[in-house]
């Protein structure tokens, strides 16, 4: 795991492209911190460094940039390629090649200076992001892996090109002028991240997962083409559907997740897992205490808060698996701690707010290991949230009564507030099942009155991915620009509801939010983490298998949990669905009160590119306690403190 960071063209700052480097890649030694390494021809106008965190062969011989043996190649790479040894050993197959050192970036390049840049990356089993000069061509090629786990931006800085894994490291170049991009602000108010390919930024790009673009000349847009598609993947698997049956399922899940696991324990420094009391991050640590000859190391937060805490569920799976696990408690301080250091861990505005355990998870494991796997990606690819549910449920049975009446019934059950139905619910729930007792009730049945009155389960699906349903009310001078929910991509043809949903979230949600939010914290604190769910192969099973075996019996992720319970008991982790998250509707209104309200001050918001009174009102609304604006209002003030911290540099706003 490391930090990349370059540019190609001029940077109008003559025999100082060495220092600029430099100094952009320093700004990302977090990422790594173990090695810094830079390489520049001002002849040709290219530049690449990084920041290495060793973790396969840790000796000089992984040093970045590298060189290809042919001499035409200059590299720096992000990431792990987990299948390097076999690649090898079909290399040396086809002509003997002296190999510096064993490790997988040697491996990728000679890969790429043998086969070329698609074959070598279809070829390839990992997550990275990447930047390839090449001499002879004048070229310069940026790369992501299929999913999206590593980052990777680039942009036009005067003129030239530059690239980094995060947009911190742009604030180096002597051409920075930062311009925040109001519309990308309109689809965060949105969504609560800004998706690939939009950046906070004007001008400033994500390369997009499964995708490479070529630089011919720094002036001119890159040439894009994709080597992997999920969209291919997913028609392929409309197409060609798994024929086993929920038996052959099983055995065909677990020898996939047998074979990702085994690749990404691979490593020459210490390894282990988040384990939190859910579905996914059990199966992966069970599977790899299965294939360990040593207790796994296993991680945990917990909260004193009940509705907020999974550890005791964890602590149990550990010990049934018999994992060497490590469990922390933090306090309601500890959790407010981490929030002024936000907006320099996110480099973009960023508002999913389990971005605060997850930070606190990734530090706790960083004590023990530098290698952590997570169970990320399951409920995506195995029809996991709840939502799916609720929407197909909507458009198969809701929508059959007449929208008047529906719409009526949801002004009723809005009455009272989710706080109300929270208490009343308490009592009843202790005398249910452990599967049924449902936390957040109030919120739950807010959301689905909010769906009833709409008319498709396209429409539903929309609006329960939406924060603000109307960003453009929010933003001053905003266009929304299109993403994956509205019409971005077409959907796959033959899909149903559900499977559209999960297609959606595997492009959007899961990139652009579960995989930033996971390595940007990781990252914080120089920890890898790697998402055994996520090995291509893995995921094109997944979307091969009917949603009848994804929601066998009604229940979700049923493959994946016949999986885990070959290893744990059922009873240790059948239970409703927790989110990962932290009491931020309380802690707005109790000790978070008096910094939201300077932020969300009339004057504050009227500074930035938002319509105060509407703001204003959402916060007032909170804080009357009458409803739970929580998730609306973080998505503000994510943007105000990061907005506040960039004040050597603070962007100026164009609409």
């Amino acid at each position: 795991m490391c930090g990349i960071a370059g540019f190609f063209g001029n940077i109008g700052a003559s025999g100082s492209e060495t220092d600029v480097l430099r100094q952009m890649v320093r700004l990302l030694e977090r990422r790594g911190p173990d090695d810094e390494g830079v390489w520049t021809d001002p002849e040709a106008g290219i530049a690449l460094g990084q920041r290495r965190l060793a973790i396969v062969d840790l000796s000089p011989a992984g040093h970045q940039p590298m060189f290809s043996a042919c001499g035409r190649f200059s590299f720096v790479f992000n990431g792990e390629i987990y299948n390097h040894e076999k690649i090898r050993s079909e290399l040396d197959a086809e002509k003997t090649h002296p190999w510096r050192g064993h490790s997988d970036t040697e491996v990728l390049l000679e890969a790429i200076a043998r086969w070329g840049v698609p074959r070598a990356l279809s070829r390839s089993v990992g997550m990275f992001a990447l930047a390839l000069w090449d001499r002879q061509e004048r070229t310069l090629t940026l790369a992501r892996d299929r999913l999206g786990e590593k980052p990777l931006y680039y942009g036009s800085i005067g003129k030239s090109i530059a690239f980094a894994s995060e947009l911190k490291a742009f604030r180096a170049h002597p051409n920075w002028k930062p311009e925040v991009d109001v519309d990308a602000v309109a689809v965060l108010m949105r969504h609560g991240y800004v998706p690939a390919p939009y950046s906070i930024y004007k001008r400033i790009h994500k390369v997009k997962p499964g995708q490479f673009a070529v630089f011919t000349d720094p002036m001119i847009a890159p040439r894009v083409e994709t080597y992997w598609s999920a969209k291919q993947a997913a028609e392929n698997g409309f197409s060609h559907p798994f024929q086993g049956d929920r038996n052959d399922a099983i055995v065909s899940l677990e020898g996939l997740l047998r074979e990702a696991i085994k690749g990404q324990m691979m490593a020459d420094v210490s390894i282990g897992a988040f384990l939190s009391g859910g579905i996914d991050s059990a199966t992966v640590v069970a599977l790899m205490q299965s294939m360990s000859s040593r207790r796994v190391q296993t991680f945990t937060i917990g909260f004193h808060e009940a509705g907020y805490n999974e550890a005791e569920q964890a602590g149990a799976i550990a010990r049934h698996l018999g994992t060497d696990h490590t469990e922390l408690y933090v306090s309601e301080r500890d959790a407010l701690e981490v929030i002024p250091k936000l907006p320099e861990v996110y480099c973009e505005p960023f508002s999913d707010s389990s971005q605060i355990p997850t930070y606190l998870v990734s530090r706790l494991a960083r004590r023990k290991v530098t290698v952590s796997l997570s169970g990320d990606g399951g409920d995506e690819l195995f029809s996991g949230y709840d939502r799916y549910g609720l929407a197909d449920i909507f458009w198969n049975k809701l929508a059959r009564i007449p929208r008047p009446l529906r719409r009526a019934a949801a002004r009723l059950a809005t009455t009272q507030s989710p706080q109300l139905y929270d208490r009343l619910a308490g009592p009843i729930l202790q005398f249910l099942p452990k599967t049924r007792r449902y936390q957040n009730i109030g919120d739950k049945i807010h959301k689905a009155a909010s769906v009833v009155g709409l008319r498709t389960a396209d429409e539903v699906y929309q609006y329960l991915c939406s924060q603000w349903r109307d960003p453009l009310s929010i933003v001053r001078g905003a266009q929304e620009p299109p993403t994956m929910l509205t019409g971005l991509e077409e959907l796959p043809p033959r899909s149903s509801n559900v499977e559209r949903m999960m297609y959606i979230d595997l492009l959007s949600y899961l990139p652009d939010d579960v995989l930033v939010k996971v390595d940007r914290a990781a990252m914080a604190v120089s920890l890898e983490t790697r998402v055994p769910m996520l090995d291509h192969r893995v995921v094109e099973f997944a979307l091969s298998l009917p949603i009848a075996i994804h929601r066998s019996d009604r229940i979700s992720k049923w493959p994946l949990r016949q999986v885990l319970y070959k290893h744990v008991p059922a009873h240790l982790v059948d239970r409703p669905k927790m989110g990962f998250g932290v009491p931020i509707d309380s802690w707005l209104r109790g000790p978070l009160r008096d910094w939201a309200e300077d932020l969300l001050s009339t004057a504050k918001l009227a500074s930035g590119p938002f319509e105060p009174a509407p703001i204003r009102s959402a916060w007032q609304e909170h804080l009357s306690g009458r409803v739970n604006n929580q998730y609306l209002l973080w998505n503000v003030l994510m943007f105000q403190s990061w907005q506040d911290a960039q004040k050597v540099q603070r962007p100026a706003l164009v609409a």
